[in-house]
């Protein structure tokens, strides 16, 4: 594991550049503006906001790939009033504020990355006093790693509300990935967490800025933001169901193209005015992501994802796509005669081992559970919802989550 001395050590020698010393790095700057990124999410894991080390973190590619990324603040000062945020200007319990310049952290990063310790940089940021010299700066250090250092590495970085149109097209020229989150999924729930951003002129006009841009760039350099652009969601801070995430996240990945939408259980902070209320339980958190790789990857109908919710609009601490099944499955599905897309709606099977199923039938019929398993069907899942060699299973666990 890389420390934060032997960060700070890199930063100070940098003897990869040409740089001069910038009489060392603070390891407590170096400590904050790491922890400030803790509940920017750049993966969709289910797993706690904790992490052994603040500044370095990992992410997984769309191949399974792991990689290690310097993730960071530019600054942890800001002047939103984000009630749930312990960097807002409204918290009673901020911590000492901290900037980078963009020599200092283009120098961390490249040393960090010579010596094999990350593969990129996911950088984000407070808005400052003037979130557009911020946004500036962090296009400026995204600019000396590309076309000073020569960094080939991945960055992505975060676009902040209220963004200007030439900024924002900088970074995308610069950036593998970028992104501005949404935080709410609408205007009135908002306002209701932050009263100093405006949820259609600073988000969603900037996103539809990066849809367009990206739209016209791509007739003529296939480079431009190959990542695409994502966005994130706070779970539960300003009440909202399930059920209007969902329709915010459909909205998003329909009308703007985000790549991935990412969900961030809400977890109140001392100091914050949302001290008090409720944190939103993981599993929340990890059913939204189900519910999004229903629509995502197994391509589910809206209409059908809906019957996963209850009448408040909110899931169950269960598998959606169990609770799907148990409403359309009326009849059990037999592997060897259904299309792929019927396959992907039996629990226990996705889009690898449906594949494997097409692929084996073609060759002989499959008569066993075994051979379901052994293409990495999840059969006790599976076997309520399946007839195979024409039995069927008649217990009860097709009615356990």
């Amino acid at each position: 594991m890389v420390t934060l001395e032997k960060i700070a050590h890199l930063a100070e020698e940098c003897r990869f550049d040409t740089m001069g010393p910038t009489g060392g790095v603070d390891t407590e700057k170096l400590s904050t503006l790491g922890e400030g990124t803790r509940h920017d999410v750049c993966a969709s894991t289910f797993s706690p906001r904790e992490t052994p080390l603040p500044g370095i973190c990992h992410a997984f590619t769309q191949d399974g790939r792991c990689v290690s990324l310097f993730k960071t603040l530019y600054t942890n000062h800001c002047t939103h009033q984000c009630s749930y945020c312990t960097n807002a200007a409204n918290c009673s319990r901020k911590a000492r504020a901290f900037s980078y310049t963009p020599e200092e952290l283009a120098k961390i990063t490249i040393s960090l990355y010579r010596s094999n310790y990350i593969e990129g940089l996911f950088l984000s940021s407070g808005a400052g006093r003037d979130e557009d010299a911020i946004m500036e700066k962090m296009v400026e250090t995204a600019r000396l790693l590309r076309q000073k250092h020569a960094f080939s590495g991945y960055i992505h970085l975060k676009v902040l509300p209220g963004s200007t149109r030439d900024h924002i097209k900088e970074a995308m020229a610069l950036a593998d990935r970028v992104s501005i989150n949404l935080e709410a999924a609408s205007a009135s729930h908002m306002n209701e967490i932050c009263a100093t951003k405006s949820y259609e002129s600073d988000i969603l006009q900037r996103q539809r800025y990066i849809r367009d841009m990206k739209s016209e760039i791509s007739e003529t350099s296939e480079t431009i933001l190959p990542a695409g652009q994502t966005t994130q969601l706070v779970v539960g801070a300003a009440g909202e169901s399930d059920e209007e995430i969902f329709k915010r996240v459909l909205y998003e990945y329909k009308e703007i193209g985000v790549k991935r939408a990412y969900y961030s259980a809400f977890s109140p902070q001392r100091g914050t005015p949302f001290e008090n209320r409720e944190a939103q339980p993981l599993w929340r958190e990890h059913r939204l992501y189900q519910m999004d790789w229903l629509f995502r990857v197994y391509r589910f109908q809206p209409g059908e994802i809906c019957h996963a919710f209850n009448d408040s609009g909110f899931l169950y601490d269960t598998d959606p796509k169990m609770a799907i099944a148990r409403e359309f499955m009326d009849l059990p599905v037999d592997p060897n005669t259904a299309a792929f897309q019927q396959l992907l709606r039996v629990p226990g099977i996705g889009p690898r081992s449906a594949q494997r199923i097409v692929a084996f039938r073609k060759k002989q019929p499959i008569v066993a559970k075994a051979e379901l398993t052994a293409m990495g069907v999840r059969i006790k899942r599976a076997a309520p919802f399946l007839k195979i060699n024409g039995w069927r299973d008649t217990t009860l666990e097709m009615w356990q989550a």
